[in-house]
């Protein structure tokens, strides 16, 4: 048994989840509660924040704030922090530019955050 608690709203329900039952939840208020809890427990995703490198910039910037463009699995994070690393990107850079395709062959982007010129 796994409790959790449940991030999807404010309300913060305490999620029980049972392994050994086919990862039954209980404790949520909602249907996404439920499947918040199997989701955490079987296969635990975030989005994943950070800054890359910008050359060329006449902001004098030398950072781009970046995010994925969705949830990748949690155990991709640290691979994923590597590739955001060794990235440089040249201005301009528009938000939502996508500074990297496909982050360690997830399917999803590591998009741009802010308008640099």
């Amino acid at each position: 048994m796994k409790e959790l608690i449940c991030i999807v709203c404010p309300r913060g329900c305490h999620l029980t989840v049972d392994e050994a039952n086919d990862y039954a939840v209980t404790g949520n208020f909602c249907k996404r509660g439920e499947v918040y809890g199997k989701a955490e427990v079987t296969n635990p995703v975030r989005v994943v924040t950070s800054t890359v490198s910008i050359s060329g910039s006449a902001d004098g910037e030398v950072r781009c704030p970046v995010k994925t463009a969705d949830a990748i699995p949690k155990k991709l994070i640290f691979e994923a922090m590597k590739s955001i690393e060794a990235a440089s990107v040249k201005a301009p850079v528009r938000i939502g530019d996508v500074v990297i395709p496909d982050i360690c062959g997830t399917g999803i982007d590591l998009v741009a955050c802010k308008n640099i010129a």
